[in-house]
């Protein structure tokens, strides 16, 4: 299987070659963007009295700076990356970051309604090509066999957002102000743009003749088959992240929520530590595996959510089931891409927003409708179709060894 041009072209004269050791210190700025990208999207959910209160609008409205976020990615991922696909790689890096010290300052400073919405809209596209971006660029730093290793480190900064830096955020809100988080928020970009110029070497883009069209790319084996995946597996764990809370207070443990979420970070964690140490040699089974373990964790939920110790149990095989998902899915359309893998990771980044945006809006649905009883049996519903895909896909998408011999 071929893999993305920059690993297998020559090196040109001011460029880096992959490197043979894991270069932790690149990397790991690289996941602090990550943490970054990610704690811009999710910190308004725990900050919604009070900045709905600041700024004299209802939490419902407030509510929408977080969606949003995803329809700035979702309208701009495509267009900006097209746009910008010529761009050296560290420049078109900073200046990503310098999009989110942008949108976090204004956001911290605006005391409009209107103005906060834009400035989170400029936020979305920030991160549109941050996700389009961060993970080529892991994979640019190392050698072939490094590679799913790299992602994994990159993609780190999923879990500990969430575990992490979501309830510190959420905390220095309460104490200080929510405009302090959002300003903290932007004090970490810029030590992170020294960080960048510091430790992060650069990469040419792609020339005018090897700039690649995204309806082309669709024809590639394997790559809708990950695409598939992604729309479908996104949709599924976001029906029930999102509501996760009213989950629980459905079943008596309102008071438990963060308890809950605490042990899905943690087992996220885990299952990143796990995916990055054997996803060169096992993409598909940990895919499968992934899968897999998010349905159970579904039908505990829906049958024997009544016992609170099998509620945390379901927890664990959760964040064990989706930590890795997201390095598994970079891989494997940068894999299934090609030569176009990043005009692949740039739809997949696009469905990715578009499933969270959708998962919102149906687990809404099946809340008025159904109640809340209907999101593990729905996460379930949603989980075959991805297991039988991954299965299916075994010469293209999801093949049994990620480089031909």
């Amino acid at each position: 299987m071929s893999t993305t041009p920059e690993i297998t072209a020559p090196v040109a004269p001011g460029d880096s070659a992959p490197a043979q050791r894991l270069p932790l210190f690149a990397l790991l700025s690289l996941a602090t963007a990550v943490f970054i990208t990610s704690l811009t999207e999710t910190l308004p959910a725990g900050l919604l009295p009070a900045m709905g209160n600041s700024l004299g609008v209802s939490e419902s409205a407030t509510g929408q700076t977080v969606t949003i976020y995803a329809l700035g990615t979702v309208l701009t991922a495509i267009p900006v990356y097209s746009a910008t696909a010529g761009w050296r790689r560290k420049r078109l890096l900073l200046t990503t970051m310098v999009g989110f010290a942008v949108a976090n300052t204004l956001t911290a400073v605006s005391s409009m309604y209107g103005l906060t919405m834009v400035a989170r809209f400029v936020a979305g596209i920030a991160a549109g090509l941050a996700w389009a971006l961060l993970a080529g660029y892991a994979r640019r730093l190392v050698a072939t066999h490094l590679q799913g290793r790299a992602i994994a480190i990159a993609m780190s900064g999923i879990p500990v957002a969430l575990c992490l830096g979501v309830p510190a955020g959420t905390f220095l809100g309460q104490a200080a102000g929510w405009r302090t988080a959002f300003l903290a928020m932007t004090a970490l970009t810029v030590l992170l743009l020294g960080w960048i110029v510091a430790a992060v070497p650069d990469y040419p883009g792609q020339g005018r003749g090897e700039r690649t069209r995204m309806l082309p790319t669709l024809r590639v084996p394997g790559v809708i088959p990950v695409l598939f995946v992604t729309l479908v597996f996104v949709l599924a764990h976001t029906i029930l992240y999102a509501y996760i809370a009213t989950f629980l207070a459905g079943v008596g443990m309102g008071g438990d929520t963060g308890l809950v979420l605490l042990t899905f970070g943690i087992a996220s964690i885990v299952s990143i530590w796990i995916v990055g140490a054997q996803i060169h040699r096992r993409l598909r089974v940990l895919t499968v595996v992934s899968a897999l373990l998010v349905a159970m964790a579904a039908i505990v939920l829906a049958t024997l959510a009544h016992d609170m110790a099998l509620v945390y149990v379901a927890a664990a095989l959760w964040g064990l089931g989706w930590g890795g998902v997201p390095t598994l899915l970079q891989v494997a359309a940068g894999d299934a891409g090609g030569d176009s893998a990043d005009a692949a990771q740039t739809m997949l980044v696009t469905l990715w927003n578009v499933a969270m945006a959708g998962g919102g809006v149906v687990g809404g649905i099946l809340l008025d409708l159904i109640g809340s009883d209907s999101f593990p049996w729905s996460v379930l519903l949603l989980m075959l179709p991805v297991i039988a895909v991954v299965v299916l896909a075994r010469r293209h998408g999801f093949p049994a060894h990620r480089v031909s011999a």
